[in-house]
Order: structure tokens, then C-alpha cells, then sequence
């Protein structure tokens, strides 16, 4: 029995696609929350680039009181040294993987396919990413970490080894520690990953604050936040407040932008 899509939002190139990102959001939120970074991200319309931004499924979520609201796995509680809810993990991955497969009938083959992902919506793109049997274009995991991590060993893909991934962390993140994401980048780059980490300045939630120096979002620009190289991975990650996370259009202050790495893995597809 062939499993039914998620509902996306669905953002098209004016011609044929011949690249894909497909982006997921964090516990709460919905495939609108990063709608509106597409226009930022400056791509061309020759570069083709199709974004699915999938909901997730509404289930109900044991850390919140049992509310029901939109979530890629259950959360028991605040405890990120125990593994979360492995069966929803699996479960929502397999229902990303379905997108990915739609994405190849519509003639966008695995290596032209980004898969990217916030929070909760980032630890399935790496469980997924890491794990899937073809090479994809790279991962982009913001202000997440490995849900799965003990079973990676066992369960990787020797297709992404060389995935290139690009990991950012919000150094005052309040709902993901920011030592989350440093134990995620230390553990993948032990295994041989390729990861590019930005510890993000004064961002709460991983996406980096504008560039007041007015460099913009052009791809190759040096730098990407005004502090390029500047490791901030030791910094306090701020007290956890809670386990939702707030629509990214209304979250973000004004003048975020988007980090220059992200925008270098999508315009690689100019390349081929």
C-alpha cells in the first residue's frame, strides 16, 4: 500500500525544477515557518530550485501536557541524554523519505536534493540524511542534534559520508542547549563527517542576526555574521524556558539573515 504524502508548502522555480530543498520545521509549528527565508536566500530562477516545507502530524505531545499539535516525535520531557520517542523518529523519517522519492519522479535525482531541518524538524534531516542510501546534496541541521545518535554507527549510510553538512546553534538557544549541538557536531566529525559549524551570536534559535557591516546574503561573501571563524561554542546556552517552537517569521527580530554557508550548499547546484 503506497503511503500517503504529508501536506507541503510547496515553492516553485518559473521553469522546470532541477534541485530540491526539502525543509522541515520545529515541534509546533507548521510548513510555513520558513516560507518566507526563500526570497532571502537570493538563488536565480535559471538555478531551478524547487522547497517542499512538509507539515508535520499532529500527535500528541507528553512534555506539553499531552497537547496535540504538529510534531515529528513525541517528547517525554526535558531530558536530552535519553534517546526521544525512536518509533517517531523512524516513522516521521520514512514519511520524508517518501517526499525525497516524489522529488526523484518529478526528475530531481538524490544529489541535487538538500535536505535541511530546525529542532526538532533538523534531528530528522540528520537521522534521514545520514542514513539514506543514495547521495544527497547535503544536510543543513539548525539548532538540533542527533535523536537517534546510538544507533548511528550501525545504521549509517556509506552513500553520505561525504555529505556535506552545514550545522548552526543559537548561543543563547533556550530551548536546544547550545552543548547539544556541540556533542552533535564533536560526534559526527569524530565519525569523518565534513561539518561547517557557526555558533551564532545573540541567536536565540540558530539562525545568525544580520550583518550590520551590510554584506548581504551574496554567496561567497567572506564571512557570514560579521564574526566569521569566531568559535562561540563555549558560551552558556541560557536556561531551557520550554518545548514549542515559535513560528520562525514571528520569532526572528527584523534583521536576520541567512548564513552564507546555507546559501553556498544551494547554489552548488549551479555547478552541475
Amino acid at each position: 500500500m503506497q503511503q500517503q504524502l504529508l501536506p507541503c508548502v510547496e515553492i516553485d522555480p518559473p521553469g522546470t525544477a532541477r534541485a530540491a530543498v526539502v525543509w522541515l520545521h520545529g515541534l509546533g509549528a507548521d510548513g510555513h515557518d520558513f516560507e518566507s527565508i526563500v526570497p532571502m536566500l537570493g538563488l536565480r530562477p535559471e538555478d531551478a530550485v524547487r522547497f517542499v516545507f512538509p507539515h508535520a502530524p499532529k500527535i500528541s505531545v507528553t512534555v506539553n501536557m499531552g497537547m496535540v499539535m504538529p510534531a515529528w516525535y513525541d517528547v517525554a520531557g526535558l531530558d536530552f541524554d535519553r534517546e526521544p520517542d525512536e518509533a517517531g523518529v523512524r516513522r516521521s523519517a520514512d514519511q520524508v523519505r517518501a517526499l525525497i522519492e516524489r522529488e526523484n519522479e518529478r526528475g530531481v535525482p538524490c544529489e541535487r536534493i538538500v535536505l535541511a531541518g530546525f529542532s526538532q524538524g533538523g534531528a530528522i534531516a540528520l537521522h534521514l540524511g545520514l542514513r539514506y542510501e543514495e547521495p544527497l546534496a547535503g544536510i543543513l541541521a539548525l539548532s538540533t542534534y542527533l535523536a537517534t545518535e546510538s544507533t548511528l554507527a550501525a545504521e549509517r549510510s556509506e552513500a553520505n559520508r561525504a555529505v556535506p553538512i552545514f550545522q548552526a546553534h543559537g548561543t543563547r538557544d533556550p530551548m536546544v542547549p547550545l552543548a547539544l549541538g556541540t556533542r552533535t557536531r564533536d560526534r559526527l566529525r569524530a565519525d569523518g563527517y565534513a561539518v561547517e559549524w557557526s555558533g551564532v551570536p545573540d541567536g536565540a534559535r540558530g539562525l545568525p542576526r544580520g550583518d550590520r557591516g551590510g554584506r548581504g546574503l551574496a554567496p561567497g561573501a567572506a564571512g557570514r555574521t560579521g564574526v566569521a571563524g569566531q568559535d562561540l561554542s563555549e558560551r552558556p546556552a541560557g536556561a531551557l524556558k520550554g518545548c514549542s517552537d515559535r513560528q520562525y517569521g514571528r520569532f526572528r527580530p527584523p534583521d536576520w539573515t541567512v548564513p552564507t554557508a546555507d546559501v553556498e550548499m544551494l547554489t552548488d547546484f549551479r555547478k552541475t
